[in-house]
């Protein structure tokens, strides 16, 4: 498995005072997803957790919806120049009879706030792939467990500790249990490390759960909350309009802002008490 922290030599400026030293950054490598041994996606990533993002980009892609569809994961195929394997090529090998990824979940993306796609399509495509709907789920979170949130996905945050530049997500149960948090230099990775867990742990549809982010909520992110049956996403940043949007087409409850004792709640706020 490739580092998760690099150190790097670093010239340190305060005022008029400069001195060198080491910092220890986040490390990004890419990481190949291929499905039967044919490419599929690109993503930039920090290494570990890596069959965790397969299972939770396939789910979030509406390529799988059960632990039983996927057969193996294996690394391959990645060789540096001194023969050793980089762990990053991942091939997932999907159960027979599971049909194969359709045209246009075949992308690269270096860089993505959103699903590439805009508008009104966007929300049917969802509404269209999506096999769990998080809009009947009855569950209720309090404000003074959501205020909690923020503090406990941060505590778990060790090597943002390190290196402050890491997004984070985290599964909770709706009394503020923190299941699981995973960092990564990509929002959207961080959140497929946390629902492919979901995945592999038997709590994917995630009825009664909260998922929590560090930053803001994109459309993309409410997708993958949606695809998964998050019935509440919660986010320390603002959310985009169709993020809103497609969450409340979708039945999720989307809390914004989410700072302190203070929140915003844009969509689902009945379950919000």
């Amino acid at each position: 498995m490739g580092r998760v922290t690099v150190r790097r030599p670093v010239l340190r400026v305060s005022g008029d005072e400069q001195r060198r030293g080491q910092d220890s950054l986040a490390a990004e490598e890419p990481l190949e997803l291929r499905v039967g041994g044919v490419p599929l996606a690109v993503t930039m990533r920090t290494p570990g957790d890596d069959v965790e993002l397969a299972h939770g980009f396939l789910l979030t892609e509406g390529v799988i919806g059960d632990m039983a569809d996927i057969s193996t994961a294996r690394y391959c195929d990645s060789l540096d120049e001194q023969g050793r394997n980089t762990y990053n090529v991942l091939d997932v090998a999907l159960a027979p009879g599971v049909a194969p990824p359709a045209a246009e979940v075949t992308r690269n993306f270096y860089t993505t706030s959103s699903c590439g796609v805009c508008g009104k399509a966007s929300l049917e495509a969802v509404r269209l792939k999506s096999r769990f709907s998080p809009g009947q789920d009855p569950v209720t979170v309090t404000t003074a467990t959501l205020t909690l949130l923020p503090e406990l996905l941060r505590d778990a945050q060790q090597v943002f500790e390190r290196t402050g530049g890491l997004h984070a997500a985290g599964l909770f149960t709706a009394v503020g249990e923190l299941l699981v948090a995973r960092e990564d230099v990509g929002r959207h990775n961080a959140v497929d490390k946390v629902l492919g867990w979901a995945l592999m742990a038997g709590l994917v549809p995630a009825a009664g759960h909260v998922l929590m982010v560090s930053g803001r909520a994109s459309f993309e992110l409410v997708q993958k909350a949606v695809m998964a049956g998050v019935p509440m996403l919660a986010a320390v940043s603002a959310p985009s309009s169709l993020a809103v949007e497609l969450a409340e087409d979708a039945g999720l409850t989307l809390v914004g802002f989410l700072r302190g004792q203070s929140m915003n709640v844009y969509t689902g706020a009945e379950r919000v008490t």
